[in-house]
């Protein structure tokens, strides 16, 4: 028998998004979430099973307990930052119910499965690679030790199985939208780039960008991009369309879902997307041939989500980013001259960076102009080459505890160099916001938006609050 199964996103940090785990976890500058969806999947393959996020239901940890303390297994997905709470809700559930199954799938386990499972005795098992069938066969009660993915405790020792192979045929995943109607609140996610409300899941995994800090693809999707078929896609779109109507916009969030080796998929899916009549968006690299974008803009495309990372080409070359700046300027004029939007992202305290190559970065974005930007800072997560480089250089000790967030979940800066302190790196974040922001052509850009209507009205208002009281406190 199939073993009652609950999929959990344990509480947290208030307002900790979890779920974009391919690039960091951490509390955003403004409130937002992103769908669970690497719990979905495993979700979608278990029979009478549920997803429950409590961050982004806001639920207490008492009010999580009570609805987890009914399950036989609890899988919970965990992260760096997100961990230590994480062990204690394992914790506190397994001296709620002994007898109950506790595992943790993510990054984090695949990365260090011996110190996740040392670190707490109340988890049974963690998951590395790809965990989708893994958890399915744990749910189906075979015993532990023939799964493979999985490492266990055994007659007091810690055990790892065999690995387990990559999902090559992505159409055999079942969709996870139908697990989003039946486990999830919709309204509880929201993207302040995005239409709400929205939804967002992958059409594919694994990226073949060799970028140093990027999390997943250096652990658990690899860099091979495994995709599922368009039609494959736009019939899960479809079947939004048909069950979820109040949807406003489909988010595509393959780390890079127009990889040059991909793009006459991405015009199909394009295509398809225009049939239905569907507002969509994705991540994208700056280096989208204009051609291919007029595919996506005349099919309904919105919104690019942008990694331009730096304004500064030796960083970009030190992070192995496969881009240079003068391709992602005409890149984004070919956006503007179509009326394709951009949500542009960067990244501070990457190798290389210095007080000079800060300002260029920022006089960079300035000049190129994305519609909204989202400023990060450096994150050296175990298991990629990031960290590596950062203890081979003496930026971090090896297996020292990483301050990626403060006790509110709030981002911190992991790396110093010799010429540039963390307080220096911390601190730039705050200045590259208000010199970007606080434009008068960029102010009078963000009034336009909110004149359009009185949802857009709102909704700027409450996460420029938010914006606001998130730089008084990263000021301070």
């Amino acid at each position: 028998m199939t073993l009652k199964t609950l999929f959990l996103q344990a509480p947290s940090f208030d307002g900790f998004d979890g779920g974009a785990g391919s690039r960091y976890q951490a509390k955003r500058e403004v409130k937002s979430f992103w769908y669970p969806t690497w719990l979905a999947q495993p979700a979608a393959l278990v029979p009478n099973s549920r997803v429950l996020d409590a961050p982004a239901d806001e639920l207490s940890v008492e009010q999580s307990l009570a609805i987890a303390r009914d399950y036989e297994l609890v899988i919970l997905h965990t992260s760096t930052p997100s961990f230590p709470t994480d062990a204690k809700f394992a914790e506190m559930l397994k001296a709620e119910r002994p007898t109950m199954l506790i595992g943790m799938v993510g990054a984090k386990t695949m990365v260090d499965p011996e110190g996740s499972l040392n670190a707490t005795a109340a988890v049974d098992f963690v998951c590395g690679e790809e965990f989708d069938y893994t958890c399915k066969e744990v749910a189906d009660g075979l015993p532990l030790a023939i799964i493979k993915g999985l490492s266990h405790r055994h007659a007091g020792a810690i055990v790892h199985n065999p690995p387990r192979a990559m999902v090559e045929n992505m159409d055999d995943l079942p969709f996870v939208a139908p697990v989003y109607k039946r486990d999830l609140t919709i309204g509880n996610y929201f993207i302040g780039y995005l239409k709400h409300p929205y939804v967002s899941f992958y059409t594919g995994r694994g990226c073949r960008s060799k970028c140093t800090f990027c999390l997943w693809p250096q652990t658990v999707g690899g860099h091979r991009y495994r995709v599922r078929s368009a039609q494959n896609v736009i019939a899960e779109v479809q079947w939004i369309k048909e069950n979820m109507p109040e949807v406003k916009e489909i988010m595509f969030d393959d780390d890079t879902f127009t990889d040059s080796s991909n793009l006459p998929r991405v015009e199909a899916i394009a295509k398809g997307m225009g049939a239905l009549g569907m507002t969509w968006s994705c991540n994208a690299k700056a280096n989208v041939p204009y051609a291919t974008l007029k595919v996506m803009k005349d099919n309904g495309l919105r919104l690019l989500l942008v990694g331009y990372e730096s304004g500064d080409d030796q960083i970009l070359l030190n992070i192995k980013k496969g881009l240079r700046t003068d391709i992602a300027r005409r890149f984004t004029a070919d956006c503007r001259k179509l009326g394709i939007l951009i949500h542009g992202t960067f990244i501070l305290g990457l190798p290389g960076e210095t007080a000079a190559t800060i300002e260029k970065t920022i006089e960079f974005a300035k000049e190129i102009n994305p519609h909204t930007i989202q400023v990060s800072l450096a994150a050296p997560y175990p298991g990629t080459t990031l960290y590596k480089q950062a203890v081979a250089n003496g930026w971090l000790k090896e297996n020292e505890d990483i301050n990626l967030v403060n006790d509110k979940g709030v981002q911190l800066a992991a790396i110093s160099y010799p010429h540039l302190s963390k307080e220096q790196i911390f601190h730039s974040m705050e200045v590259f916001y208000k010199r970007f922001y606080f434009r008068p052509g960029k102010i009078w850009e963000i009034v336009k938006e909110m004149l359009t209507s009185w949802d857009m009205l709102t909704r700027r208002l409450r996460e420029g609050m938010e914006f606001f009281r998130f730089l008084r406190a990263h000021a301070a």
